[in-house]
This record gives structure tokens, sequence and C-alpha cells, in this order.
């Protein structure tokens, strides 16, 4: 892809549909609005109002307990690789160990945690195929929030997935041990 190109694409003035590029191309030049999926630029969904607070709300109270214990790091929308696809989870969490690179280009690694808050123009087949992206690429657990139902889905395989309801409380598990947010708070 030309450079002419990827500035068309990334103010918007060229379709998804007519732009090609690598997977190797959109980890370099990290097109906001835009995740790669099977070859193709797919736009995302612009934040809500609620979409956002929400998002800023675990922002809040995983990366204070991240940082207070040295964990690694948590990113808002940075590009991962997903096995072929670039990815932008709402938020996301890569530990310690994990933590190399270039840090001017996106991770070249799935997150260890994808979090993904729901917006009202998402399908809800498109959220789980993207939880099990993740979890196909090597990621660990999945979080998806779902501001209309006030729930939170946890995935941890295909096969193994709890949906907690605002009197239960969501953990880090093994992924980030010792964390523990009520699910109440992430909806106040």
């Amino acid at each position: 892809m030309t450079q002419q190109e990827l500035q068309k694409v990334a103010q918007g003035a060229l379709a998804p549909e007519q732009v090609s590029m690598t997977l190797a191309e959109f980890l370099e030049n990290d097109i906001d609005g835009y995740e790669y999926v099977k070859g193709e630029l797919v736009p995302m969904s612009p934040p809500t109002r609620i979409h956002s607070k929400i998002s800023v709300k675990v922002i809040r109270y995983l990366d204070r307990y991240v940082d207070e214990h040295r964990l690694g790091e948590v990113h808002v929308e940075a590009t991962f690789q997903v096995g072929e696809r670039g990815l932008k989870p709402d938020v996301a969490f890569v530990s310690t160990p994990r933590l190399d690179g270039d840090e001017n280009a996106g991770f070249p690694i799935p997150p260890d945690l994808a979090i993904e808050v729901v917006s009202p123009s998402d399908v809800q087949w498109r959220v789980v195929d993207k939880a099990f992206a993740y979890l196909d690429a090597g990621t660990r657990l999945v979080w998806v929030l779902d501001p209309r139902s006030k729930t939170v889905t946890v995935y941890r395989s295909e096969s193994d997935i709890a949906l907690l309801t605002l009197e239960a409380t969501l953990t880090g598990e093994d992924v980030v041990p010792g964390f523990a947010c009520p699910v109440s708070q992430l909806f106040e």
C-alpha cells in the first residue's frame, strides 16, 4: 500500500473495501478507527458516551491495580496481532514478561486480557467471533461488558464462558492475580 493510500484511509476518504494491505503494514501504521480482519480494513463502531464512561471505569480500576502491583501495562485501543487479525480492544492488559519491542508500533502479540465494551451498533455474533479470535490467538481471558444488560461475559475458552450480573465480582483470575471489582461499579 502506498503512503498516499494510507493517508486517504486515515482521513476516511477511501472505503475499506477499496484498500488492500498486509497485517504487517496495518500493525506498522496503526490506522485510527479501523481493525484488520481477513485482509480487509473494518471500520470500528464510534464509541458512545456510555461506552466511553464504562471503558474509563475499567481503566481506572484495572490500571491502578496493575500499576500498584507492577504486573504489566494497561492499554486503550492499542493494536494487537490476534492471529491473522489486527484488533484494537477497548482496554487490554499485557503482563510484564511479554512486554518488549517497538513502542511506536502495534503489538505483534495478542494481549493477556482483552476487554470489549459492546456498542449499540455491535452485532452479537461479531462480538462473540472477536472473543473467540482473541482466545484462539493466545489471549488468556476476555471480558465483554454490555451496557444494555449491565453484565460482563467472561470468556476463558470456547467452552468456559460465564455471565456475571450486577451482584457478582469480576476477578482477574490467574491473568491479573488478585484483581477484583464489583460488576456494579463498572456500570454506575
